[in-house]
């Protein structure tokens, strides 16, 4: 039997590609995305059958319209994976950046919680299921000129981390895959030098790898995780005086 596969941010990017491996892998996949044109399109160009479901994860009504809407013609997903994220320059003392980083914890940290709230009760009921959420290497330590999106993927880490811990024992794997930097619309716009870069295909491709090896945590490419563990060992007062020179993302590009 094949497996069913829920997505979120299936519209480009990580989520676009993981839609291709898990297709190519056989599996049924619910695409979900705010784009129609482009999640029918990338639809139509898979191999099986799939469903689209044009939603934002920060509308929870609508996650929970398309939870329904997937299970009632698929079944309950094997694989739920909280894959929407935005990122964009943000600064604390600019007042507009203030709808900047209200965005990027909505989704990058709310949306994960209600991307998987409709799914957990039946996954408990039914003792299976695996609940995936993407995280990022910038949530490590804070990056300066992306405190939003570092505090939500740093707030993403513990959320995840905490319903590991809620699940252990019920069937139900909760799994963390931190990210290095991945080749994306989210990134086309750095004006920095990005170490271990992958293609969003083959990072999806180690993505399906971890997620099948059922551990609790993987960082991709592996030498980001080796940079990760040194970051966190920096004392505040080095990490300072290094990343101040640290390239940073530009403003307003809410992506």
């Amino acid at each position: 039997m094949s497996r069913r596969v829920f997505i979120t941010g299936a519209s480009s990017g990580i989520g676009a590609a993981l839609a291709r491996a898990y297709a190519a892998d056989g599996a049924t996949l619910g695409l979900l995305g705010r784009r129609r044109e482009a999640l029918q399109a990338l639809a139509d160009d898979l191999p099986g059958e799939h469903l689209v479901l044009v939603a934002d994860v920060a509308d929870a009504n609508s996650l929970q319209q398309a939870a329904v809407e997937f299970n009632d013609r698929f079944g309950l997903p094997d694989i739920v994976i909280a894959n929407a994220g935005v990122s964009s320059g943000t600064l604390s003392e600019e007042r507009s950046d203030l709808l900047a980083f209200e965005r990027i914890v909505q989704i990058n940290l709310l949306g994960m919680a209600a991307t998987f709230q409709p799914f957990i009760r039946d996954m408990r009921r039914a003792r299976h299921g695996q609940l995936v959420g993407i995280s990022s290497v910038a949530g490590v330590r804070g990056l300066p000129g992306a405190g939003a999106y570092s505090a939500s993927k740093a707030a993403a880490s513990r959320y995840l981390e905490s319903l590991r811990v809620e699940l252990r024992g019920s069937g139900v794997k909760v799994m963390e895959i931190r990210p290095g930097y991945i080749r994306t619309p989210m990134t086309d716009g750095n004006p920095y030098r990005m170490p271990f870069i992958l293609d969003a295909d083959e990072a999806a491709r180690r993505f399906l790898r971890a997620i099948d090896s059922g551990c609790a945590r993987a960082t991709i490419p592996w030498q980001m995780a080796i940079v990760a563990r040194a970051l966190a060992c920096v004392p505040c007062w080095l990490y300072d005086r290094l990343a101040i020179r640290a390239g940073r993302k530009p403003r307003g590009l809410l992506k």
